[in-house]
């Protein structure tokens, strides 16, 4: 299976409880279709002595599970605590978007989304270039203006 299609067959599960485990997440989600695997995210610290993140990941074998896991279980009660359950995103990408150590300009998700095409440049400089026969002179066009300020009726 595909990243891609990993992602669309995987459910994020939110506001989990400390104590709730990776056999726990699977046995609650496990009446809406085969699983093929849950992670629940460790902390980060090192000193840290929590079990997970308080969210986690159910991957399903097939996509269409997710549904039923999503109608189902969002905003439903486990382990005491009111969990959030949605269509898992998938990791962004560290090296797109802003934040990136690579120049927004030089990404290809922005110069897809922003190419022009040698038609549109060619317009652009032609405007460009008629633009700048316009005089240079600010007050241009005001001369019959000889008072300042609001003008009462």
């Amino acid at each position: 299976m595909t990243d891609q299609a990993r992602w669309k067959a995987t459910v994020y599960v939110g506001g989990l409880a400390p104590t709730v485990t990776a056999a726990n997440l699977e046995a609650a989600f496990i009446p809406f279709g085969e699983i093929a695997d849950v992670s629940l995210p460790k902390p980060e610290g090192p000193n840290s002595t929590e079990l997970h993140r308080g969210f986690g990941y159910v991957e399903f074998e097939d996509p269409e599970d997710t549904k039923d896991a999503i109608e189902n279980m969002d905003q439903s009660e486990l382990f005491g605590r009111v969990i959030k359950v949605s269509a898992a995103k998938p990791p962004k990408n560290v090296n797109e978007g802003l934040g990136s150590k690579t120049a927004l300009w030089e990404q290809e998700g922005w110069l897809a989304e922003n190419a022009v095409s040698e038609e549109d440049r060619a317009a652009a400089e032609s405007a460009r270039a008629g633009a700048n026969d316009r005089p240079d002179d600010p007050m241009h066009g005001l001369e019959g203006l000889d008072v300042a300020g609001p003008q009462r009726a």
